[in-house]
Formats: structure tokens, sequence, C-alpha cells
């Protein structure tokens, strides 16, 4: 019998595990619920309870495990800091030193989009590049950068915050980190619904999203795919800012590749037809010629990279 490793993705509805081998084949992969109650506290029990349970279950030894690796939603240092995950009721933390005396077992932690980019680098759509920036836009936008195929996490754990880059400097609105003008107020799910009710407040231009209800980001993209006009300049506006906000990173990292995951990402390779014209024109020439691909591991992209945290 190998060694096993663990990769731990933890939400705030639920906690994603999975147990693999040295190889990256997941062996098994299940959920819990996250409890949030009492500031989180028996979150990272639950899981080093759970992962006994399978370790024992499985005919395992404690010196099987290679270790777990951790993605969590906030800031994560090399140390394995956590300068507090609101939606999980953490204030600041250390999860290697917290959860490595409840398992027996070796802990790396990370930040979840993180971590997720290097699932995706490993064993998704960026399988075989070194050197890729994944893309996250769900609710908000994340990033997980790359570079010879380590990930760049930076001083304190925020480093790949794309989605906090300014790409609009005549926004009056705030985004949700309290600054205004943020890539995650133009390209997130919500980002996109924004765009679109502003379009139709614009003029009365005829359109098929003026007769839908609760407006929903698939709505504006299935609308773009069937050649509504205003829908086509929503994903016009969608694909200039995230362009725009891609090419700076580009100028940065040189990425091989950009994967994108996400909600919004379930559009489809059309997504690419907005993104990439402003990308190449606003790029610096070195970094032309980066591949625009999707992301492949859907939400098992944290529990792979996560165990490839213990890995690399």
């Amino acid at each position: 019998m190998g060694k096993i490793v663990f990769g731990v993705d933890i939400g705030g509805t639920t906690v994603k595990l999975g147990m693999f081998d040295e190889q990256g084949t997941v062996l098994d992969k299940w959920e819990i619920p996250t409890r949030t109650e009492e500031q989180g506290s028996f979150i990272l029990g639950d899981v080093a309870k759970s992962i006994e349970a399978k370790i024992s279950g499985g005919g395992y030894a404690k010196e099987d495990v290679l270790g777990i690796g951790v993605g969590a939603p906030g800031p994560v240092d090399e140390a394995g800091n956590i300068g507090g995950a609101v939606n999980l009721g953490w204030g600041n933390l250390n999860i290697v030193d917290a959860l490595e005396p409840l398992a027996g077992v070796p802990v790396k932690a990370g930040n979840d989009a993180n971590v997720a980019a290097l699932g995706e680098m490993w064993k998704g759509g960026g399988k075989g590049c070194q050197d890729m920036v994944a893309v996250t836009l769900g609710t908000g936008v994340g990033g997980g950068i790359i570079v010879n195929g380590m990930l760049v996490s930076g001083f304190n754990g925020s480093g790949g915050e794309i989605g906090h880059m300014q790409v609009e400097e005549e926004e009056t609105g705030s985004c949700n980190c309290g600054l205004k003008g943020c890539l995650e107020q133009y390209a997130s799910a919500t980002g996109v619904v924004r765009l679109a009710k502003r379009r139709l407040e614009k003029d009365q231009a005829p359109s098929s999203l003026r007769e839908l209800g609760e407006l929903t980001c698939k709505d504006v993209w299935d609308a773009v795919k069937a050649g509504d006009a205003v829908a086509i300049e929503v994903a016009e506006r969608f694909g200039y800012y995230l362009g725009k906000g891609l090419a700076a990173v580009a100028c940065v990292t040189n990425p091989e590749a950009f994967v994108i995951g996400g909600g919004v990402s379930k559009a489809g390779e059309i997504l690419f037809d907005y993104i990439v014209p402003t990308y190449q024109r606003l790029v610096f020439p070195g970094s032309r010629n980066a591949r625009f691909l999707l992301a492949k591991l859907g939400n098992d992209a944290g529990i792979y990279g996560a165990a490839k945290l213990v890995l690399q």
C-alpha cells in the first residue's frame, strides 16, 4: 500500500476533502458541513476527525500519510498564517499550528484561489504549464499566479488578488473591498449583471434581457449567444475590463496561459472572443501569444491543489 495525501478546501458552507495517491489519482472525495459557529472553532477539529476516519477505514496508518494540504478563503502566508476569514468566523490564525496537533501529520496551507490555481496547473486546464495565471470568475474575481511551477503568494499571502486591480478610474460605486473601480465590479458574475443593468438603464434599446425578472449572468451570456445587440455590448465591456486587467498581469508574470474558471466560465469559449482582442491590443508584445484556456476541474480544483501543496 503506497503513500497518500489529503487535500482540503474550506468553504463557507461545506468543506471539500479528497484523498490522493502520490501521482495525483483521487482515491476518495467527500464533503462535511462547515461549522462556522463560535468563530469557526470547530472547523479544523472536524477536518481532523473526518480524515482520521478515512485513514483507519481505508486500512492506512498515520505513517502512510505524507500530509494534509489546506486551502482557505483569505490571505495565507508561507507559514500558514491566515489574516482572518470573515465567512468562517476566523480572526488571525495559524492553520498549520492549529491542525497539525489534531491530525498528527504534516500540514501545509494556502489561499483557496491560489491553491485552486495549483490544482488546475497539475491536473486541470493548465496541465503542462509551468507559468500560468488562473482566473476564477464567480461571485467575485480570484486569481492564482504560478511561476516556474510554484505559487506566488506574496509577502503576507495577498499575492494574486487580481480582482482588486483598479481598471476604471471613473467608478463611483464601491467594491466589497472598499476600493472603487476594481476588476471584480465588472468581470465577476455579479459584475456582469451590474454592467447589464447599467446598459439597460441607459436607453430603451430593444433587448430580450428586458423581458426577464431577476437577471443572471447566465441570462446575459445566453443572450449574447443568441445575437442580442445590447447583451453583446455588455460582453464587450466585460471583455474590455478583463482584457485590460490581464494585460497588466501579463506584463509582470509573462504567463504561458490564462486558465479561466468559476461560474462565469460555464459560458464557454465565447468569453475569449471578448477578452482576447483587448488583451492583445494592450499587452506587451512578449506576452501577446499567451493561450486562453478553460478550467477543467470545477469545484475539485481546490482539493487537487491542496494535495499538490504537500507534494511539491
